[in-house]
């Protein structure tokens, strides 16, 4: 029998929590838009950021790897290849459908703050919380990676190949070097100002010797991750957690400002942790996804079980629709901000699903008006306590993945080092985090304790949303984006797109967003023609660029057909 929780978590009290992610800095902007149609296969599928992660997954599949297989291969490429977004050097979180077994697990691999952190981690000398640009980069924002193990672990479990053996095509490209996408040549000169330079060994990576960032179509080796990656095929993750890896990371951490604290027990103690997929029930389906330390489960189950009274379906995608959307979101996200957190560390409601609660909560949603700010939720809770709402905003360093392999295991796996090229510290031939930034920075507010707020090895809250839906008990369809905390967005829409308005894999992640963060709905470029409508209902409407990388395949009764985002260059591979 499957393994699944339904989680029953409930709000508390009022707030104005929405001011939790309306940061203004952006996700990344989108460098081309590529035309792309739907790709079908009969045995096997990969959908991942670029062609030649995806290549590699693919090939997995095709000598008969499993879809555990295919991701320890995707990832290491990716590192290598789409270095400013994911890598060893950050965290995961994944889902897991394990054919033989009937049973979806997720698997948390998220960063942890060190064990001497405490609260006032982020607090200046004259008691105000360091800001966002000075905290981003250097030693102290970076968590202990969980990406690497979270892998070890999934292929342990789940693999069927050498670990080696998944890790040789990275070493290979990293030795003979690959083409510079067009990508990341733009995200390297939009990093080149703020603080890529920093450091000596990024710098001497992402620049020429004069200083140029370097261009699209330059070919870049990596030697030194090759040799990194050789030593985890010999000796396995005891290389990077308790080796010599581990002193060479913690050394770099010691900057000369926002110094780290990290030690080697930090990362000895570091687990991978297997925890219950959160499950909402959504129409005939239930759309499962990761729990806390993820708001992304949570906050994508309560938006759609908010929407479920609605006929989406009748309204297609209209203003009238998305006006919807948009309320269900600006109440989801001020319990988001209020309540959620490692669950490990705090605390948390036990109905923020529950049918009932959330029930009560759509009567709010007027189809004809757009509400102000929503606050959170307040039905009873056996632990209350009173909660300040997090203003701290998640950025970009983000990207997602999914495979199906030919014996019908699955995974749905979001992989990120946080804001793009992380903490700008390079060490082995990758890039560290700065997930400690994810926290919020202030502990206290309003004399009422931050759920988020920084605890020695707690793991920040994230908006990683890697999402298996089912229906009568077996997946038919497997979404998730990078996009800061608009990836709960973003993944929602897929989700209705796929699901209510029955649309063709690739129109759903192509059409264009609208998402609410409990303020200003942000429009996408060129939906122009929905802002109208939106404003008319009394929105306040922001066009924006909003680079998302969704990747989904669809599993029908006969065939997969899977589909990468035309913001990004990721490919759908399969056969």
């Amino acid at each position: 029998m499957m393994k699944i929780i339904v989680l029953n978590m409930i709000a508390v009290c009022g707030l104005a929590a929405g001011l939790a992610a309306q940061e203004t800095r952006q996700p990344e902007e989108t460098t081309a838009i590529a035309i792309r149609t739907s790709v079908t296969a009969q045995d096997y599928m990969v959908v991942a950021a670029h062609p030649l992660a995806a290549e590699v997954g693919r090939n997995v599949l095709a000598n008969g790897g499993t879809a555990a297989d295919a991701a320890v291969a995707i990832q290491m490429m990716l590192n290598l290849v789409e270095p400013q977004s994911s890598g060893i050097g950050g965290g995961a979180f994944a889902l897991y459908w394990d054919a033989s077994t009937q049973a979806l697990s997720s698997w948390d691999g998220r960063e942890t703050a060190p064990l001497a952190a405490t609260p006032d981690y982020w607090i200046r000398p004259d008691g105000r919380p360091l800001s966002w640009p000075k905290a981003v980069v250097g030693g102290r924002a970076v968590g202990v990676p969980g990406t690497l193990k979270l892998l070890e672990v999934l292929h342990a479990k789940f693999g069927s190949q050498g670990w080696a053996d998944l890790l040789a095509p990275t070493i290979a490209t990293a030795e003979q070097g690959f083409a510079i996408s067009p990508r990341m040549a733009a995200s390297i000169k939009g990093a080149a100002e703020f603080d890529l330079t920093k450091y000596d060994t990024s710098r001497g990576y992402f620049f020429d010797e004069s200083g140029a960032p370097l261009a699209e179509g330059s070919r870049l080796r990596n030697p030194k991750f090759a040799d990194t990656l050789r030593a985890l095929a010999a000796q396995g993750s005891g290389y990077f957690y308790d080796g010599p890896l581990t002193d060479a990371m913690l050394a770099i951490t010691r900057t000369p400002d926002n110094t780290g604290i990290l030690t080697r027990q930090d990362f000895a103690a570091y687990k991978v942790i297997e925890r219950q997929p959160v499950c909402a029930l959504y129409r005939v389906f239930e759309v499962c996804g990761m729990g806390p330390p993820s708001s992304g489960g949570l906050t994508v189950g309560q938006i759609l079980s908010l929407l479920e009274r609605f006929d989406l379906a009748q309204l297609g995608p209209t203003p009238n629709a998305f006006h919807l959307i948009a309320e269900a979101s600006k109440l989801s996200f001020a319990d988001r901000g209020l309540y959620m957190a490692d669950s490990d560390f705090v605390a948390m409601p036990k109905g923020l699903l529950n049918r009932a609660y959330l029930s009560n909560r759509a009567q709010l949603i007027d189809p004809a008006k757009a509400m102000d700010r929503a606050v959170a939720g307040s039905p009873p809770w056996d632990e209350a306590q009173l909660w300040a709402p997090d203003t701290q905003p998640e950025q970009k360093g983000t990207s997602h993945f999914v495979v199906v392999d030919a014996a019908g295991n699955m995974i749905s796996m979001t992989t990120t080092i946080e804001t793009g090229f992380g903490s700008r510290l390079m060490v082995g031939g990758f890039l560290l985090n700065n997930e400690l930034t994810d926290f919020s920075r202030a502990p206290m507010r309003d004399g009422k304790p931050i759920a988020n707020r920084v605890e020695g090895g707690k793991r920040p809250r994230s908006s990683m949303a890697p999402t298996i839906v089912l229906k009568d008990g077996k997946p038919v369809l497997l979404t998730g984006s990078p996009g800061g905390s608009r990836i709960i967005g973003y993944v929602a829409q897929s989700i209705i797109a796929m699901l209510d308005w029955q649309m063709d894999p690739q129109i759903a992640v192509d059409l264009g967003h609208v998402v609410n963060r409990n303020g200003a709905t942000d429009v996408e470029e060129g939906s122009e023609d929905l802002a109208a409508g939106l404003t008319a209902l009394g929105h306040k409407v922001k066009i924006r660029n909003m680079n998302s990388g969704l990747h989904v395949i669809k599993i029908d009764a006969d065939k997969l057909i899977g589909a990468a985002d035309k913001r990004r260059e990721g490919v759908a591979l399969g056969q």
